[in-house]
């Protein structure tokens, strides 16, 4: 099964990223993710649903030890590759 989950974590800081913003920026792009995709308000990263869970535990955990206040986040099952499935949302 293949996720894609979209995340921000917040507070917003307009001049530069907040810590925890950078953790969980950090935290998708090392975890051989495929399409990430990072931005000032908001994120997406695409992979097997193993790998996307454990960077979504991780992102919760350590941004909010970074400091983040509120952490919003969807995860959507977008289709199963071996099974030949398109998008599931």
């Amino acid at each position: 099964m293949r996720l894609r989950v979209e995340f921000t974590t917040e507070p917003f800081d307009l001049d530069e990223a907040p810590a925890h913003a950078l953790v969980a920026r950090d935290i998708v792009t090392g975890a051989e993710l495929d399409a990430v995709d990072v931005g000032p308000f908001g994120n997406t990263a695409e992979g097997d649903a193993d790998r996307v869970l454990g960077a979504v535990s991780a992102l919760l955990r350590e941004s909010l030890q970074a400091g983040a206040t509120r952490v919003s986040l969807q995860v959507n099952v977008i289709g199963d590759a071996e099974r030949g499935e398109g998008d599931a949302t």
